[in-house]
This record gives structure tokens, C-alpha cells and sequence, in this order.
């Protein structure tokens, strides 16, 4: 007696893909065997893929057949059955042993013969080549992506997948948050975990409305997406799609990354203005104390003042405290000591502008010279790859090798737009110090007192302490030097005899320096690295 079970398959669990396929099944399949008065013991829904053995539903079906329950397999199609070797063999043998004895297809027929058989065992090689030739396709079409700079898979956070176009887009909503996460953790003031929370404050969180782990936020900070590349299969290649941050910065985070993995160094509050900006005569740190005192007729006064904070047990401190106001007016008088004249600054900006003129004629010597460097190394790359299609070196040394050039590529690439952006770069920061110092004046006569500080911690660093309730600027006694940068080179030209004030106040050591990160390491202009800046013959100070 014919007994048998249908069996339908589709290839994937996700409920949403291949919807109709099993309903469409089993339906044609219950009338076929309605057709033909087949008994039917048990319908057995698989939803795996037949590529690989191992589906634990028709394992089970072959199973009770041998047990005896059935003789029959109804399926749609042979293919259905088996995709691999192992399964479709499995198949042959219980033929073979006239335990399965019936197979039964709507769309092919099938009688347990020798020759029934073996063109059952054509139809289940034809369908492992089908697998095993859409694998191939697919790489091909993946690898065709790779060498456009097509990432093939999901997109990260900060961009999403444009199912129109095919192609990766910036998403606008999220990408201004993902450079924010890089920006503040590349200041090595943020753990991840503050990074985490942060970007669930933002709305980027796991689908459960949880914080991410550490580990996900640290996979973001370490993604090359971001800055142009991609990763695929463990090889780095050139995207196509648009950078939102720059590999300077991606490196920077990579920096504080490496430095301290995961512990990051708290973030230092400061209770009063002029905490952090003073030490005091014993080395020692300054800090502030706010004493209230209250009248019986519900007037409330309150004095703050600054002191050691004498944390050193093998020092006693007898430095007095200072009030907040005599503080304040010291550092203003010394503020006033920096000021720079109107005069003076007309002189700068006048040199600035023949200096600004002359960088032109650099910046176009040094972009050649990288455009050179970096068709250099486009050169090594294609030898590189040919070597390795050539079988010349193995994968290991192509891919790390490769990764090498690439990163050394973007770098000069991004140096050179840098180059060519930042063409007289210093002269913005240049004319903005001379604004400030003009400005010195009215800092130091205002109330504000954390602009004070700032301009006061700019000029003198870690070089201002408290003695005898003065405010003391690097004496002898201490071991760190007095800073040598514009600012004391304003300073030596203010205090200079009137006799020498047209001539040069930045000659050797004193030489005007301005010290930002645009023009460290360049010498491109008279007035940071350069010669003798001469001031006007009628110039004074007055």
C-alpha cells in the first residue's frame, strides 16, 4: 500500500520572503494526490535551504520512514528533495534498499528502476550545479561590487541603503550624531559608555530601546565606512559612497583608542572661574572656597577665596588665602600688560597680506609634490595586484600590503586637500590673535571672568602662582620656564625702550610665534617661523 509524506520546502525561515511558496505547495500537491488517491500520512513543512545537509525536518521524514510509518515522498520537485550530495544520496540508498519505494513529482516523473534512478541522480546533480553556479554568480556580481567601491551589504548607522538607486546614501539624521560620537571622543574626555549614551539620548539604539553595548559603539568608532573606506571579507577597499568624517579624525580616535582602550581620564569640573589657571607657591594646586555669612535681618553676604589646596604631607603650606576681588584685579592689571596697540596691529596686518601673497607660490610646489607621492603609490598598488594575480605572493601579504598602501593613499590624499584648502590657512588664525590681543583691554576692565581666564591660561599656560597673596609670574624659584610664544614676544616688544621700538622685538628667541595647529610645522609667513618682523619707524606704543 502506498502510504506517503508531503513534503513542501522553501529556502528561508523570514516569514515575509517566499510567502506563497509552501501554501502554493502544498495546495497543487493535496490535489495531485487527490488526482491519483494517494493516502497521505503527514504533511512536513521545511523551511531551510538544501544547500548543506543538515535540515533537522526531512533528517526526522527519512528517519520515519525507516521506521516504517510511510513508502513514499510527494514533493514538487526533485529539487525540493536535495541540493547536496549527501541528501540526494541518502535518497538513492533507501531506494536502493526498497525501503523508500515511491517518489512522486508533479512536474517530473519517477519509477523506482535502475534507470529511474539514475536520472533521478542526473536531476540531483543538476540541481547542486544550479546552487553551486548561483554561488559563483553572486560572488562575481560581489566581487564586480568591491572593484567599483560598492559596499555589498547593509549599511552602518549614519547612512542607509537607497533600494532605487542601489547605491549608499548619507543619512541626514543620523550622520550629524555618528561625527558628533567621533568628534567628542577623539577629545579623550568621554568613555564609550558615555559615547553609548549619548547616542541613545539621540535616538541611535538598539530595536529593544536599550543602550548599545560597548562593544557595538566601539565597532562604530572604529569603522572605516566613515571616512571612505569599507571592510569586506577581511580586505579594506576605496567606497564609493561619501565620506562624513575625515581620516584625520577617524586616526585621532584610533589614538585614544590605543592609549587607553577603555578607561578615559574623568573630566576635571571646575567649581570657580579661576580654578585650574593658579598654583600656589608650594607647587601645590589653587582652589576656592565661598564663605556665606547671614544677618539676623535676613541679609545674605557671600566672599569667595582662593587657596592652596594643601594636599602635600611633606610640605606645609602658610600661604594666606586671597579674595576673589583682590584676585581679580591682579590678574586684570597683569591682562593690561598684553595688550596690543592699534598701531601695532595695522603694522601685522600689512605684513600679512605681502606674507599671504608669497604662500601661494609654496602650496603649489608642495601639492605637486604630493600629487607625485600619491600616483607613486596608485603605481605599487597595480604592481601589487598583478603580482598577486600572477600567484607571486600569496593572500595574507596582498591583503595587508594592500591595506598599507591604501591607508598611506588616503592620507596623502586627504593632506593634499588640506594642502589646497587650507592655502593660507594661518592668515585667519593670524588676523583672530591680533583681534584678541587688541581686545585685552576690554576683557581685562570687564566682569567676565571666564573670559579672563581663558585669554590669562592661553598666554601664560601653568606659569602663574600665588605668593604672598600676589600673583606671581615664574620666578626663579620654579622649574618650569617662562613661555616663549607671540605672546611674550608682544609682551618684550611693549616693554622695549621707545628708542627700539622701530626696530625689530621678534629677533631670535623673541621672535613672533604663533603658535596654532594650522601652522605647526610650516614656515610660511614672516610672522610664525620666519625672519625679522620690522615695525613702522614712526610706531610707539602710546
Amino acid at each position: 500500500m502506498e502510504k506517503y509524506f508531503l513534503y513542501p520546502r522553501k529556502s528561508t525561515d523570514v516569514e515575509d520572503k517566499q510567502v506563497l511558496s509552501i501554501e502554493a505547495q502544498i495546495v497543487e500537491l493535496r490535489k495531485y494526490a487527490k488526482d491519483n488517491g494517494f493516502e497521505i500520512v503527514d504533511t512536513i513543512i521545511e523551511k531551510r535551504s538544501a544547500k548543506s545537509p543538515g535540515r533537522p525536518k526531512f533528517n526526522k521524514m527519512l528517519e520515519r520512514i525507516q521506521n516504517g510509518e510511510a513508502n513514499g515522498i510527494l514533493a514538487w520537485h526533485p529539487d525540493r528533495l536535495a541540493r547536496n550530495s549527501i541528501d540526494g544520496g541518502q535518497i538513492i540508498y533507501l531506494l536502493d534498499q526498497n525501503i523508500l519505494q515511491y517518489l512522486r513529482f508533479p512536474m517530473f516523473r519517477f519509477e523506482n528502476t535502475s534507470q529511474g534512478k539514475f536520472v533521478l541522480s542526473i536531476m540531483f546533480s543538476q540541481s547542486k550545479y544550479y546552487v553551486d553556479n548561483l554561488s559563483e554568480n553572486v560572488k562575481r556580481g560581489l566581487r564586480q561590487k568591491l572593484r567599483r567601491g560598492e559596499y555589498p551589504g547593509k549599511a552602518p548607522i549614519g547612512y542607509y541603503n537607497d533600494l532605487r538607486t542601489k547605491t549608499i546614501k548619507i543619512d541626514k539624521k543620523t550622520a550629524p550624531i555618528i561625527v558628533k560620537a567621533y568628534e567628542m571622543f577623539a577629545t579623550g574626555n568621554y568613555k564609550i559608555a558615555a559615547i553609548a549614551d549619548f547616542l541613545a539620548e539621540n535616538g541611535i539604539k538598539k530595536k529593544n530601546g536599550r543602550t548599545f553595548y560597548w562593544t557595538r559603539v566601539k565597532n562604530i568608532l572604529t569603522n572605516v565606512f566613515y571616512y571612505g573606506h569599507f571592510a569586506y571579507g577581511g580586505e579594506v577597499y576605496e567606497g564609493k559612497h561619501k565620506a562624513i568624517i575625515s581620516k584625520r579624525l577617524f586616526d585621532k580616535v584610533q589614538a585614544v583608542m590605543d592609549k587607553r582602550s577603555n578607561n578615559t581620564k574623568a573630566i576635571i569640573k571646575q567649581p570657580k572661574p579661576f580654578c585650574g589657571l593658579l598654583k600656589c607657591s608650594c607647587s601645590m594646586s589653587v582652589t576656592a572656597t565661598t564663605k556665606v555669612k547671614r544677618q539676623q535681618n535676613g541679609n545674605t553676604h557671600a566672599w569667595t577665596y582662593y587657596h592652596c589646596t594643601k594636599k602635600s604631607k611633606a610640605v606645609r603650606c602658610m600661604e594666606a588665602p586671597v579674595r576673589s576681588e583682590a584676585l581679580d584685579a591682579q590678574l586684570s592689571a597683569v591682562l593690561k600688560e598684553y595688550q596690543m596697540p592699534a598701531s601695532l596691529a595695522a603694522g601685522l596686518c600689512e605684513l600679512i597680506g605681502k606674507d599671504e601673497k608669497a604662500e601661494e607660490a609654496q602650496t603649489s610646489k608642495a601639492s605637486a609634490s604630493l600629487r607625485a607621492e600619491i600616483a607613486q603609490l596608485a603605481g605599487k598598488q597595480s604592481i601589487l595586484l598583478d603580482s598577486y594575480l600572477n600567484q607571486d605572493i600569496d593572500r595574507d601579504i596582498f591583503t595587508a600590503k594592500k591595506a598599507e598602501i591604501m591607508s598611506r593613499k588616503k592620507t596623502l590624499e586627504e593632506k593634499l586637500e588640506r594642502t589646497l584648502s587650507g592655502q593660507n590657512a594661518w592668515v585667519e588664525p593670524m588676523r583672530k590673535w591680533i583681534a584678541k590681543a587688541v581686545s585685552i583691554r576690554k576683557i581685562a576692565e570687564s566682569g567676565d571672568l571666564v573670559a579672563k581666564k581663558c585669554v590669562l591660561a592661553e598666554i601664560f599656560g601653568s606659569n602663574l602662582f600665588l605668593k604672598d597673596k600676589k600673583v606671581v609670574i615664574n620666578d626663579d624659584k620654579f622649574l618650569s620656564p617662562p613661555l616663549k610664544n607671540q605672546w611674550t614676544a608682544l609682551r618684550a616688544a611693549l616693554a622695549a625702550p621707545a628708542s627700539r621700538r622701530g626696530i625689530s622685538f621678534v629677533e631670535g628667541p623673541m621672535r613672533l610665534e604663533l603658535m596654532t595647529p594650522c601652522l605647526k610645522g610650516r614656515c610660511s609667513n614672516r610672522l610664525s617661523y620666519g625672519p625679522v618682523v620690522r615695525l613702522p619707524s614712526d610706531y610707539t606704543t602710546k
